[in-house]
C-alpha cells in the first residue's frame, strides 16, 4: 500500500470514528435531557398521568373551551414525549388521591372543583373571590393579603404551581387562572420554560407562580410576564383580611 492510499484510509477512518464519537456524545445529551424532562415531570418511561379539565359551562353536552383544549393538547405532547399515557378526566369525576401518577390540573378554581380542592389544600396562602351577586370581582386571587383582580382582555392572571403531596412520589401541576386563554398562557409558559424550571426547582423541588396576561383580546397567550414566585406566600396558612391590596 503506497503512502498516499494509507494517508486517506488513514483519514477515512478517522472520519468515520469522529462521527460515531460525535453521534454518541449527541445521544448520550439527548438522553440525559429526556431523563431530566421525566423527573421534572414525574414521567418516567411507560408511566400514567391524568389531565383535569372542566366542561365549558356555555355547551349543553360535555366539551372543553377552546383555549383549554388547546392547553391540553400542549401537556399531551410533553407526556408523548416522554413516554407517558394520558388520562383526561373530568372535574367532578371521583378521582384518587395525588401523588400516585402525575397529575395536571387546568382551569378556573371558582368552576373546577378538584382545582378548587387542590387550592385548598396544597395553597392555603391563597383565597379566590367567587364574584358577588352581579359577578364582579370573580376570579380575585387574594396572595399573602395582596389581591389581583382581573380586568377581562387587558389584565388578567394565573397561577402555575408544581405541589408534590400525597401517599406517593408524583408530582401535581396546576394552572389555576381568571379565564381560559389565562390556562393555555401558563401551560404554555410551563412547556416553553420546562428546562430552566428543572434546574432551578431540580426533580423533588415546588414552586407557585403568579403570572400576569396581558392584552389578552389582542394578543391572546402571547404576552405573559411573571409576576413573582409566591411559593412561599401561597403555601402558608392564609392572612386575615384587612390587609392591602396589590395596584
Amino acid at each position: 500500500m503506497d503512502d498516499s492510499l494509507q494517508l486517506l484510509t488513514t483519514a477515512a477512518v478517522a472520519l468515520v470514528v469522529g462521527l460515531a464519537a460525535g453521534w454518541a456524545v449527541r445521544s448520550a445529551a439527548v438522553g440525559r435531557k429526556l431523563t431530566r424532562e421525566q423527573a421534572f415531570f414525574g414521567l418516567p418511561d411507560g408511566s400514567e398521568c391524568v389531565l383535569v379539565t372542566h366542561r365549558d359551562s356555555a355547551s349543553a353536552h360535555w366539551s372543553i373551551p377552546r383555549h383549554d383544549a388547546l392547553a391540553l393538547l400542549g401537556l399531551a405532547a410533553v407526556v408523548e414525549n416522554c413516554g407517558a399515557h394520558p388520562e383526561i378526566a373530568p372535574h367532578d369525576t371521583g378521582l384518587q388521591g395525588f401523588g400516585a401518577r402525575t397529575e395536571f390540573c387546568v382551569g378556573d378554581p371558582t368552576a373546577h372543583r378538584r382545582l378548587a380542592a387542590h387550592l385548598s389544600s396544597l395553597l392555603p396562602g391563597v383565597a379566590v373571590h367567587p364574584g358577588d351577586e352581579s359577578g364582579g370581582g370573580r376570579g380575585t386571587f387574594t396572595i399573602g393579603g395582596s389581591a389581583c383582580r382581573p380586568e377581562p382582555g387587558a389584565v388578567e392572571y394565573v397561577l402555575l404551581a408544581r405541589l408534590r403531596a400525597g401517599e406517593g412520589d408524583r408530582p401535581v401541576f396546576l394552572a389555576a387562572g381568571q379565564r381560559p386563554v389565562t390556562h393555555r398562557a401558563a401551560v404554555r409558559h410551563l412547556v416553553r420554560n420546562r428546562a430552566r424550571l428543572a434546574r432551578k426547582h431540580g426533580a423533588e423541588g415546588q414552586f407557585c407562580l403568579l403570572l400576569k396576561v396581558v392584552n389578552s383580546q389582542a394578543y391572546g397567550p402571547d404576552v405573559v410576564e411573571l409576576v413573582a414566585d409566591v411559593t412561599k406566600a401561597a403555601t402558608a396558612a392564609a392572612e386575615p383580611k384587612g390587609h392591602r391590596a396589590a395596584a
